[in-house]
């Protein structure tokens, strides 16, 4: 080192000196400059199909519904139709074993002619009878006949106009007998109340039937060109709804085809009202601990068969709509004011938050139609974005969030 000539020395205090200052420099740059800017996550206003709706999940069912049974005991002799069949009103369904109606049938008709033949023959004897009376009153008012004959013969005739009558009213309950077996006979013969679908065969050809305590359902008959859906609105929603109101639905099978009705009637009770409590303590529990439903009625016509018994729904009642609305996301909004008017952060010119007053209209808690206060286009604020999230959304031109 002892060699090394001065110009040495002098060159590494000066290298030495250099290598400070740039340290130095680096550290006063990173300690004195400004914060970046931070980045945003926006989304922009743009127009779309608003509405605002409450949801609900329902179910198919058949327009009207009938259970068609026999009113009289017997074996199925014959089941004219099969599961699926369409019928018309009137067209045969089953034909129960007849003998035993028309025994019954015979015997009613057979007391009756038998009445009705006492009857000829008690009119012959009223005739006697009547043509005795006037003998004996004439003979009476002669003097040449007994008080006694005249009583005698006056009292047949009454006896005899009596079992007349008598007769009348057996004929006229014997003519009822024969009606009402004649009317069981006809009940063998079961045909279908209404035009309809076999959606159900509860009894078979062979089965026999007992209708003395209960009348025995064979197959039910539903209308299925129209059917009803039957959609459960909770009870947080349920007094935003009312009939007439415009309602879409969708099936699991087809969840992007759209079926379009009104609600047509809102039922007043859960179907909890029709189980009975047998305390209140039952109730208080029920009803605090179970969610409380309430059915919604709306029809659909049916013309393709698709809508089928028992489908599960997704249901849309709506409660305000808007065609081609300018909206932003329902996250971008502030507080509302006393004046109605929310707080909106826009990202400005250059990059800066602004604070904004926008008027809302249809709210349904992911997008918001905008009335006033925002343009298209421009960038409404959600949040800071971090390093891995991207600084702006693309919004879809599209209605409310599939169900």
């Amino acid at each position: 080192m002892k060699n090394l000539p001065s110009s040495w020395f002098r060159l590494r205090n000066v290298v030495l000196v250099l290598v400070a200052l740039l340290l130095l420099g680096g550290l006063a740059a990173y300690f004195l400059a400004p914060p970046p800017r931070p980045s945003y996550l926006t989304a922009p206003v743009a127009k779309a199909d608003l509405e605002d709706a409450v949801l609900a999940t329902g179910t198919v069912q058949a327009y009207k519904q009938v259970n068609v049974g026999a009113q009289v005991s017997g074996q199925i002799k014959r089941l004219a139709v099969k599961l699926g069949d369409k019928v018309a009103a009137g067209d045969l369904i089953a034909e129960i074993d007849s003998l035993t109606q028309q025994n019954t049938l015979r015997n009613a008709e057979a007391a009756l002619q038998n009445t009705q033949a006492q009857l000829a023959a008690k009119q012959a004897t009223l005739k006697q009878a009547e043509f005795a009376f006037q003998r004996a009153d004439q003979l009476l008012k002669q003097d040449a006949g007994s008080r006694e004959s005249f009583e005698a013969s006056e009292a047949t005739l009454n006896a005899t106009r009596a079992e007349i009558r008598a007769l009348e009213a057996q004929i006229a309950q014997g003519r009822i007998s024969v009606d009402t077996a004649r009317l069981n006979l006809g009940y063998t013969r079961i045909v279908a109340p209404m035009a309809g679908t076999v959606v159900a065969l509860i009894n078979q050809e062979g089965q026999t039937v007992n209708a003395n305590q209960s009348t025995p359902t064979i197959i039910k008959l539903a209308r299925m060109d129209t059917v009803t859906i039957k959609a459960q609105i909770s009870e947080a929603d349920v007094t935003r709804v009312k009939p007439g109101q415009k309602v879409y639905f969708t099936i699991l099978g087809e969840p992007r085809k759209r079926y379009s009705s009104t609600l047509r009637a809102l039922e007043p009770a859960p179907d909890s009202i029709s189980t009975d409590s047998t305390t209140s303590s039952t109730t208080s529990t029920t009803s605090t601990s179970t969610a409380i439903y309430y059915n919604g009625l709306l029809d659909v016509p049916n013309p393709d068969d698709k809508l089928r018994i028992s489908m599960t729904t997704q249901v849309r009642v709506l409660l305000e709509e808007a065609k081609d609305a300018l909206s932003i996301p329902a996250v971008a909004l502030g507080e509302r004011g006393k004046d109605g008017l929310y707080g909106v952060r826009v990202l400005g010119e250059r990059g800066m938050p602004e604070m904004r007053q926008v008027k809302i209209g249809i709210n349904n808690k992911t997008n918001a139609q905008v009335l006033a206060g925002l343009s298209e286009g421009e960038q409404v604020i959600l949040g800071e974005a971090t390093a891995d999230t991207p600084t702006s959304t693309t919004r879809r031109r599209m209605g409310p969030p599939p169900m």
